[in-house]
């Protein structure tokens, strides 16, 4: 008999009511509003992306990587078998309960990641910290965009992170030949278009097969 699933925590957030379930010692969820939002028992496309944006970074001296947002922690952790000791990692989350629960109940699935000596975590919107960075600051080698919701097939001209103005900047934010990784739950012609007006080189991931299965794209500046 499967068994149901327990609701551990949960806090209000604009967006509606953020929660952590549990069924079993290592079978998480984590919904939003009632809509499941990630499993602890899917998270291949999230590996994907970490370990695709930052592949060969283990290599450069002191590279420097964004994530947003921290999730489940499963795309920082793969994010971070890719690089060296001398590397940072910044992570922009908007739910500081998300990094509570990725240094609690959730940090033997993820190896502990948000208490990897490298990782600094703010609690911040990653437009934000990329625009900030695109204005001066020093600049990432790459940029990974884990969002609840990836680009949707129509693009909003103002859309912060996926019009044609936002990825210009986040362009900016990186260094020459730097990586954009995005997950997204099914191409995205409009965001494809902003990569191009920007100047990126993209290339679109499906890393398994299957209904459930998501996307990764993959964008040199």
């Amino acid at each position: 008999m499967t068994r149901p699933w327990e609701t551990i925590a949960s806090v209000p957030t604009p967006d509606g009511l953020l929660a952590l379930l549990r069924r079993g010692e290592k079978d998480f969820l984590v919904t939003i509003d009632g809509r499941v939002l990630m499993s602890s028992a899917a998270h291949r496309s999230e590996d994907a992306l970490g370990r695709l944006a930052c592949a060969g970074l283990r290599s450069r001296r002191h590279a420097r990587v964004l994530v947003s947002g921290l999730g489940m922690g499963f795309t920082l952790a793969a994010v971070l078998r890719e690089l060296a000791d001398d590397a940072e990692v910044t992570v922009s989350e908007l739910n500081a309960v998300m990094v509570e629960w990725c240094k609690g109940l959730l940090a033997p699935l993820i190896g502990d990641a948000a208490r990897d000596s490298r990782v600094t975590i703010g609690i911040e919107d990653v437009a934000g910290r990329i625009s900030e960075v695109a204005r001066g600051g020093p600049k990432f080698d790459a940029i990974v965009l884990d969002m609840y919701e990836g680009p949707h097939t129509r693009v909003r001209p103002n859309d912060p992170l996926y019009g044609p103005s936002a990825v210009l900047r986040t362009k900016k934010a990186l260094v020459p030949n730097g990586m954009l990784g995005v997950w997204c739950e099914a191409p995205s012609p409009g965001f494809e278009s902003s990569l191009r007006a920007a100047g990126f080189r993209h290339r679109l991931e499906r890393p398994a097969r299957g209904a459930r299965t998501h996307f990764v794209y993959l964008a040199q500046a």
